[in-house]
C-alpha cells in the first residue's frame, strides 16, 4: 500500500521526489495558486523518468520554513535542479476582452505580471507573444525580465570584454622603443641628439647624412614587431573574444522591454500593441509562450495554456445594406444640338462646298446624322435648321438671306439623311447680335474701352441698322469684318427624336445608386474617408454611421436625430455619440431604447468598449 501510493502521487503532480522530513505538508505552485494539500513519508526518494528530462522537488525554507514543491530541470553543467515554475506563477491578463475598432485601429493590452521571486535571481524570463487573425500569424515583439543576479552577470561579462578592448594598443608610438633609440643617438650622434630639443625642420636626406642610416632604417631596428603581431591577432580576435565574455548581450533592438526587477516586489508591464483593423475582423487571438534562461542558456520552454481572445467591436458591421436608388424622369421626346459653321459668299445663299471648311462641317454635319439614327432605342423626327447673318448689309436684307440660306441648308442636309426619315424644318435669325455681344466679350485682342462702349450700345434700344453703322465708324471695325463676322454666319442644327414604342410624353423609372453603393463598400471596407465623402451628402442612416465612424461625433448626432427615433440601430448609434461626448444621461436613455426595441443591441453593447460601462450600471441599478 506504501508503494502503490508512492506510484500514484508521483502520476498526478508528474514530478519526481526527493526526501523530506516527516509528516511536511507540500502544495503544487501553479499559476500563484496552491493546489491539494498531502503529507509525505520521511526518507523516502521516489524517481521517475519523464520522457528522458529529470524532474524533482524544490525545497525553499524562505518561506517561515515551510517546503513547496516547483517543477524543476537539472542542470547539465552543475547539475543541481533548478525550477521553471516561475513563468507559471507569472500571469497574463488582458485588460479587456472587447477591444474597439476606431479610425481603422483596434488597440491591444494585457497586463504581465512576474513574481519577486525573480528579483535575486540569476534566471532571465523572456515572454513571447503571437497575435492570430484572420488566418494569420504575426510574431509581437518580446518582453524580457531580468533577475539582479542575470543582469550582474551580464555586465561582468562586457566589463571583462571592456578590458580585452583596452589591452588593444591603439597608439602606434608605443611598439617603438624611444628611450632605446635615444640612447643610441646620444652615443653616436650627439649633433643630432641635440636636434631633440630643436624646432627647426631636418629633411630626410640630411638626416640620412647625419645618421649614416634613413629614419625608417632606425625606426624599424628599434620598432617591437612582436608587439605589433600580438595587437592584430587581438583585433582579429574581437568578435570571438565578445562571445567568450558577453554570453548573454543586452538586447536593445526588437524587443518592447528588458528591465530589472527592483526591491518593489511584484512587478506589472502593461503590454500595449496597436494595429490596423481588417474587413470582417472579429477576433484576435494572442498565444504565449515563454523561456527560462541561465546567463544565455535557455533551461527550458513553457507555452501557456491558455490564449488571450479579444473580440473586436467595428461601427462597419452596423452597415445598413439597403439598396438606394435613383429616381430618373424618362421623356418621350429627346433631342440634341450641334452648331456648324457654313459659309456662303457674299449675298449668296447657295451651298458651296469648295469654299474653306464647309465640306468638313458637311461631313460631320452627315455622321451626326448617322449616329443619331443608329441608336435603337429612338426614332428619327425632325431636324430644324437655322441660318443667321453678320451684321453687314441692312436687317430687312439679312432677315430674307438668312431665310433663303436655311432653306438651302435644308434641302442640302436632307440629302445626307439618304432614307428621308428626318422632317426636315428652316428657321432664320437675320443678325446673331447676342453671340456677337459674346464673341467681343471673350476676345483678347480688343481694348477694355471699345469693349465697354459696344456692351452700352448693345444696350440701348437703338436700331440695329444704326448701330452697325456706328461700329463702321470705329477704329476696330476692320478686325471686327475679319475676325468676328465670319462667326456670325452660323447654322444650328436641332436634331428631335422620340423613344419606341413610349406613348406617354414622361414615365418615372428607379436605378441602383452606384455612387452610393461604392460610399457604402468604402464604410465596409473601413475606408471611412471616402465613405464620409461620399455618403455625407445623403444624410442618412450610414452617412451618420461613417461620420461617427470617422469620430465626427456632433456632425453624425445631427444626421441622427433627424431620422426615424423608433429604429433601434439609430438609437445605438446616438448613444455612441452620448457616450464620447460625455452626456452620460443621454447615452443611457438612447441604448435602453434601443435595447427595448431590439435585445440583441443589449449584447451586443455589452461587447462595446463604449457603452459596456452604460450596460453594468443599468445592470447594477436592476
Amino acid at each position: 500500500m506504501y508503494s502503490e501510493w508512492r506510484l500514484i502521487l508521483c502520476m498526478v503532480t508528474g514530478l519526481t521526489v526527493v526526501s523530506c522530513s516527516s509528516s511536511v505538508k507540500l502544495g503544487v505552485i501553479e499559476r500563484g495558486e496552491t493546489s491539494v494539500e498531502m503529507s509525505l513519508p520521511s526518507d523516502e526518494e521516489l524517481a521517475v523518468e519523464n520522457e528522458g528530462e529529470m524532474t524533482s522537488v524544490a525545497v525553499d525554507t524562505s518561506r517561515n520554513g515551510e517546503p513547496y514543491i516547483m517543477r524543476a530541470i537539472k542542470d547539465e553543467q552543475s547539475g543541481e535542479m533548478v525550477a521553471t515554475d516561475v513563468i507559471s506563477a507569472s500571469k497574463v491578463t488582458a485588460r479587456f476582452r472587447h477591444v474597439a475598432e476606431r479610425l481603422g485601429k483596434i488597440l491591444l493590452e494585457f497586463d504581465i505580471s512576474v513574481p519577486e521571486e525573480m528579483m535575486d535571481s540569476k534566471w532571465q524570463l523572456r515572454f513571447l507573444p503571437t497575435m492570430k487573425m484572420m488566418g494569420d500569424s504575426l510574431a509581437m515583439e518580446p518582453l524580457y525580465i531580468t533577475g539582479r543576479r542575470y543582469r550582474e552577470a551580464q555586465l561582468r561579462g562586457y566589463q571583462r570584454y571592456e578590458a580585452f578592448l583596452r589591452s588593444i594598443i591603439t597608439d602606434t608610438t608605443r611598439f617603438i622603443n624611444i628611450h632605446q633609440l635615444e640612447i643610441f643617438l646620444k652615443r653616436n650622434f650627439p649633433e643630432t641628439y641635440a636636434m631633440k630639443n630643436d624646432t627647426s625642420f631636418v629633411s630626410e636626406p640630411e638626416a640620412r647624412n647625419l645618421f649614416g642610416v634613413s629614419q625608417r632604417q632606425a625606426l624599424e631596428h628599434y620598432t617591437s614587431h612582436f608587439l605589433i603581431a600580438r595587437n592584430e591577432r587581438r583585433k582579429g580576435n574581437m568578435g570571438k573574444m565578445f562571445k567568450k565574455y558577453v554570453k548573454s548581450p543586452i538586447e536593445t533592438d526588437g524587443i518592447r522591454l528588458d528591465t530589472v526587477l527592483n526591491e518593489s516586489g511584484l512587478f506589472v508591464f502593461r503590454y500595449r500593441q496597436q494595429l490596423a483593423s481588417r474587413p470582417g475582423l472579429k477576433k484576435i487571438v494572442v498565444s504565449l509562450r515563454g523561456e527560462i534562461y541561465d546567463f544565455g542558456k535557455c533551461l527550458g520552454v513553457m507555452p501557456y495554456p491558455e490564449d488571450l481572445v479579444f473580440y473586436v467591436s467595428s461601427l462597419s458591421s452596423l452597415t445598413d445594406a439597403s439598396h438606394k436608388f435613383l429616381t430618373r424622369v424618362l421623356e418621350r421626346r429627346v433631342s440634341a444640338q450641334t452648331l456648324a459653321l457654313i459659309d456662303f459668299d457674299q449675298g449668296s445663299a447657295q451651298v458651296d462646298t469648295t469654299l474653306e471648311g464647309n465640306a468638313q462641317e458637311m461631313e460631320r454635319i452627315r455622321e451626326c446624322i448617322g449616329e443619331l439614327a443608329s441608336r435603337e432605342e429612338f426614332e428619327p423626327d425632325s431636324i430644324v435648321v437655322t441660318a443667321s447673318c453678320s451684321p453687314e448689309g441692312s436687317y430687312r436684307s439679312n432677315a430674307n438671306l438668312a431665310s433663303r440660306r436655311a432653306e438651302a441648308l435644308a434641302v442640302y442636309i436632307d440629302t445626307l439623311g439618304k432614307d428621308g426619315s428626318w422632317k426636315m424644318v428652316s428657321r432664320s435669325v437675320p443678325e446673331n447680335w447676342e453671340r456677337f455681344g459674346r464673341l467681343v466679350a471673350s476676345d483678347t485682342t480688343l481694348s477694355q474701352d471699345f469693349k465697354r462702349n459696344f456692351t452700352e450700345l448693345l444696350s440701348s434700344s437703338v436700331d440695329r441698322d444704326i448701330l452697325e453703322r456706328k461700329l463702321s465708324k470705329m477704329p476696330e471695325y476692320p478686325y471686327l469684318r475679319r475676325r468676328i463676322y465670319p462667326r456670325l454666319r452660323t447654322v444650328s442644327l436641332e436634331f428631335h427624336l422620340h423613344r419606341k414604342g413610349m406613348v406617354k410624353d414622361t414615365i418615372v423609372t428607379t436605378e441602383p445608386d452606384t455612387l452610393y453603393e461604392r460610399g457604402v463598400t468604402a464604410l465596409r471596407n473601413l475606408d471611412y474617408k471616402t465613405a464620409c465623402t461620399i455618403l455625407r451628402p445623403y444624410r442618412d442612416y450610414n452617412a451618420a454611421l461613417a461620420l461617427l465612424a470617422s469620430a465626427y461625433n456632433w456632425s453624425a448626432l445631427e444626421i441622427l436625430d433627424g431620422l426615424d427615433q423608433s429604429r433601434p440601430d439609430v438609437l445605438y448609434l446616438k448613444a455612441i455619440a452620448y457616450a464620447r461626448l460625455g452626456n452620460v444621461d443621454a447615452a443611457s436613455r438612447c441604448y435602453l431604447a434601443s435595447a427595448e426595441a431590439d435585445p440583441s443591441m443589449a449584447f451586443r453593447a455589452n461587447l462595446d468598449p463604449e457603452l459596456s460601462d452604460i450596460v453594468r450600471r443599468q445592470q447594477s441599478a436592476q
